[in-house]
């Protein structure tokens, strides 16, 4: 029995939302803590790490947005979740492309984990760059420009199933050594907020999600800017069972050796826009990701470096655009949502 697996026996049962921060964050045993996730050699490959033109998109999203704001000084451009610095990289590239000299951003990282950080400054070598390992960390540099890829999806989710007596939480605990789901009950009322549904449906919320969002929503309120989320989500949100581990670039088994696959639940975007227009947040999306790059002109960048490319290069950016783009690949199952204070306007790639 593995050490994550007696911890949960020892402490269970407990909720998903608990499975989820121990196998994920442990200090010593979980998987961002022990594992390298990302890319060819690691578990999924992010759209980061697909393409250039992704990173260097939302960089200049970013920059447009600043714009927008008056070009305020100064400025702050975070990333939540910076995986291996990738994105960031591109960002920063192009918007030093654009501003036709240095950036104008004191740029800051939210990391959790010691091991992933280390590997952004790698990545970062050499710019002048700070982290926090929470969003409460954040520190108070005028207006943020916020993005957040593929991170709402790592935050913990609640899961109840609909029974002939009501909603019932499920927990996981450990039996005979083996880690299974069994039902609780919802003694904190969480799932007032579920709809009605068939017995034995799957409902998640999550309650960190909404924590996040009211705690960024009060900051882009008191000092401006605006938050970028994109994501991967489902249909028939919130009764649906998104949870999923993912171990080699294939699906795992949710359950089996925590600590060793990523686990990730999708996005209820519905729910995220709620939490933030309660807070005085102005909404616009949620879009489709294939959209969203197609309005920033993702095919026109693909041209651009296609002219000095050998053809198998060319053909490669062609296959990276599709990837991002494509309702068969990305660009239908991961969506995109701008959160800004109210009055800002439609930012760019949501005009329509």
């Amino acid at each position: 029995m593995t050490d994550l697996v007696q911890a949960i026996g020892e402490a269970g049962p407990i909720t998903v939302e608990r499975y989820m921060e121990l196998a994920l964050l442990d200090p010593d045993h979980g998987y961002y803590s022990r594992k390298q996730p990302f890319g060819a050699a690691g578990d999924f490959v992010t759209a980061p790490e697909i393409s250039q033109m992704f990173g260097e998109l939302l960089g200049l999203w970013c920059y447009a947005a600043w714009q927008a704001a008056g070009s305020p000084r100064p400025a702050t451009l975070v990333e939540l979740g910076p995986g291996s610095g990738t994105l960031m990289a591109d960002a920063l590239r192009a918007l030093e492309s654009v501003a036709g000299g240095p950036q104008p951003f004191d740029i800051v990282l939210v990391e959790a984990s010691a091991r992933l950080a280390r590997r952004q400054r790698e990545t970062l070598s050499g710019r002048a760059v700070s982290w926090c390992s929470t969003v409460e960390e954040l520190p108070s540099r005028g207006p943020a420009f916020i993005i957040a890829n593929e991170f709402l999806d790592a935050l913990p989710v609640r899961q109840f199933v609909r029974t002939a007596s009501g909603w019932r939480e499920r927990l996981v605990m450990v039996e005979d050594d083996t880690i299974a789901f069994v039902l609780g009950r919802d003694t904190g009322g969480l799932a007032a907020s579920l709809p009605d549904a068939p017995t034995g449906r799957v409902g998640e919320i999550s309650p960190a999600r909404d924590r996040l969002v009211r705690g960024l929503a009060a900051k882009l309120m008191a000092e401006g800017g605006a938050m970028l989320v994109i994501d991967f989500t489902a249909p028939g949100m919130p009764v649906r069972d998104t949870l999923q581990a993912v171990r080699h670039h294939r699906h795992a088994d949710r359950l089996t050796a925590p600590g060793e696959a990523d686990l990730a639940a999708a996005v209820d975007f519905a729910s995220l826009g709620r939490v933030a227009a309660a807070e005085g947040l102005e909404v616009f999306g949620p879009v489709s990701q294939g959209a969203f790059l197609n309005e920033l002109g993702i095919t026109v960048r693909a041209e651009r470096l296609k002219r000095s490319a050998m053809p198998e290069t060319a053909h490669r950016i062609d296959q990276d655009v599709h990837r991002l783009t494509s309702p068969d690949a990305m660009g239908e199952d991961f969506c995109v949502m701008a959160l800004l204070p109210a009055g800002c306007g439609p930012p760019a790639g949501f005009e329509r």
